[in-house]
């Protein structure tokens, strides 16, 4: 089956299947709190395939990270020398806060693959230049060290608390890794956060002291939504949150909703699907995929190709902080034949964009037609509009398929993918639901 996409001098895409854009009457729905996103590519002259470029090589020490982890899980060698986890990072959106009394705004990295939320604090032996003043715990009448008998503290992955001795009076030191070798150092504590018209006690968090990487400049922090104990939906005892993503270069902003969201299981082109628990992963949110379509051919894949293994190797998991979705390679590669066998126009073998399916639009007279794309969950199909897995750019000439390999066994299922989708996770019920929605009317 094959879908319009229409071509013009800035290469408007327009919706390609039937599924509507469910506009959800959520916007004043008690107990929510709702907190605005933006991209952090937002405001910068690209277009969509420069910004998804940007976002590839930020990922770049995301993905050699998952490849170092994958091996590592399946090694009962090299997993029991590692002493600690280490956590995926970075991100492609900031979400707008408030720490301490009174509040001092900044932005912070939304990170749904690790757990702690901090910021850098003072005094700072080790900071790297952010957009806003770096807060002071000494002007915040709301601050208050944690202790090293504090349950927070006693979940970190890394503390000075753990071998006992040396008395309280620095209270719980913490350290805490990531994947492209970013590291965050200081002293655990609890403060209160505002986001939005929201105010929230007693929040745990990371005062960094000493931080070190590359790739915190663009915001002041970060706020881990993952599935650990640190994490802010598992402090708030929450167990439902959502986000809407606008596509990567629109102007407006995306949201998170933390809270229950009613009105989505029977929403119209609502998809569930159960999320699955990695134990050598506990803070990712894997999915249950089991296969893929192209233009109504499913594909010729193994069952066990996106099955989770016993030793945490393999799997999907869902990520806000990734920008395209990267298939496991065999599978990869038959998505990749069949695309190409159905698109009627020729391949680009130039490699000028990173992407690894390209074509030539020379031959397009405005309006090409693209082969739908389908991931099949268990629970339900997910059928992609165009937008969100083709992206084209007149001035090189190319249109090419959002989408990569992963070498690693594991899947990842990006941000792309996911733009003008109502992702609402419920903790409770351990399931994911996507809904075809505008994200500018939540």
């Amino acid at each position: 089956m094959l879908l319009p996409l229409l071509i013009s001098f800035l290469l408007l895409i327009v919706p390609t299947f039937s599924t509507s854009r469910k506009v959800l009457d959520e916007n004043h729905h008690e107990g929510i709190i709702r907190v605005n996103l933006r991209h952090v590519d937002s405001g910068k002259n690209l277009t969509k395939l420069e910004r998804v470029q940007h976002g590839m090589k930020r990922a770049k020490s995301r993905l050699q990270w998952l490849n170092a982890m994958v091996k590592s899980s399946e090694s009962e060698s090299s997993s029991s020398q590692i002493q600690s986890p280490i956590h995926v990072g970075n991100g492609e959106y900031l979400m707008e806060l408030a720490i301490g009394t009174p509040p001092k705004s900044y932005p912070a990295i939304l990170d749904t693959g690790s757990d702690l939320i901090w910021t850098q604090c003072q005094p700072c032996s080790q900071c790297y230049k952010q957009p806003t003043p770096i807060f002071d715990p000494k002007k915040s009448s709301s601050f208050s060290k944690l202790s090293c008998g504090s349950n927070l503290c006693n979940v970190l992955p890394s503390s000075s608390c753990s071998s006992g001795g040396g008395g309280d009076s620095d209270g719980c030191q913490y350290m805490y890794s990531y994947g492209d070798y970013s590291v965050t150092q200081g002293v655990l504590a609890t403060e209160t956060f505002t986001f939005g018209s929201s105010k929230i006690k007693s929040i745990g968090f990371g005062c960094g002291e000493d931080n070190q990487g590359s790739g915190f400049e663009q915001a002041s922090g970060l706020v881990g939504l993952g599935r650990g104990p640190l994490s802010l939906v598992s402090q708030l005892k929450e167990p439902k949150f959502s986000y809407c993503l606008q596509s990567i270069d629109d102007r407006k902003n995306s949201v998170l909703l933390l809270g229950s969201l009613p009105k989505t299981k029977n929403a119209k082109g609502a998809v569930t699907t159960p999320l699955l628990k990695n134990p050598m992963q506990p803070s990712f949110y894997f999915l249950d995929l089991q296969g893929i379509s192209v233009g109504g051919t499913q594909l010729s894949i193994e069952e066990s190709t996106f099955e989770l293994g016993d030793n945490g190797s393999g799997g999907m998991i869902i990520d806000s902080g990734t920008t395209i979705t990267y298939i496991e390679e065999n599978a990869f590669d038959a998505l990749k034949k069949e695309f190409v066998s159905q698109m009627d126009l020729p391949v680009d073998n130039s490699g000028s964009t990173g992407l690894d399916v390209c074509f030539s639009l020379e031959s397009a007279s405005g309006r090409i037609e693209v082969p739908k794309l389908v991931f099949h969950f268990r629970g339900g199909d997910l059928e992609l509009p165009a937008e969100n897995y083709m992206i084209g750019d007149v001035n090189l000439g190319v249109a090419c398929l959002a989408m990569g390999s992963s070498s690693t066994g594991m899947s990842i299922f990006g941000n792309v993918q996911q733009q003008n989708l109502l992702v609402n996770h419920d903790l409770q019920k351990e399931t994911i639901t996507f809904v075809p929605t505008q994200c500018d009317r939540v």
